[in-house]
């Protein structure tokens, strides 16, 4: 029996030790041999490796109550790194007055800051040069449904 993407998503909300913790991917591979179970979770301050471990721990334990102990799998519970496009209004929360590099569903990327998250978009305020500086614009509303991709910008400044 094959590993359900959608059960073990449960699994992983259920699996959350802490109200502050919340799920940002589940993916399993489909390899029928030895399917890997990859979950990115991350929270409101952080989350730690103790809270992974956690997180493994009982998914593994639902997935064996669930599936059989004979079951062969691989799991990878761990945060998503700086590199991992934003995903979820609690993920833009988490990253408000971070720089992000956002591209919108015509196409268009524009750089700038997260002023806001609301429930149906964000407050974007557009990083411009003038005068050879940078300075961010009046934010502006971009809801979610607008934004195709949106990632971290890594200063090392």
């Amino acid at each position: 029996m094959a590993l359900d993407e959608k059960i073990i998503e449960g699994f992983a909300q259920d699996a959350l030790p802490e109200p502050d913790l919340f799920l940002v991917s589940v993916k399993v591979s489909d390899t029928p041999v030895r399917p890997k179970v990859t979950i990115l979770a991350d929270g409101d301050q952080g989350i730690t490796i103790d809270q992974c471990a956690q997180i493994s721990r009982r998914v593994a334990k639902k997935i064996e109550e669930t599936y059989g102990e004979e079951i062969s799998y691989v799991i990878e519970v761990s945060s998503p790194g700086v590199d991992f496009p934003l995903t979820s209004d609690r993920h833009y929360r988490k990253n408000i007055g971070r720089l992000v590099k956002v591209t919108f569903a015509e196409g268009v990327e524009k750089t700038g800051e997260i002023t806001d998250a609301l429930e149906d978009g964000i407050l974007f305020a557009e990083e411009v040069k003038v005068k050879h500086k940078k300075s961010l614009r009046e934010p502006v509303h971009v809801a979610y449904n607008d934004i195709v991709k949106a990632q971290i910008v890594i200063s090392f400044k």
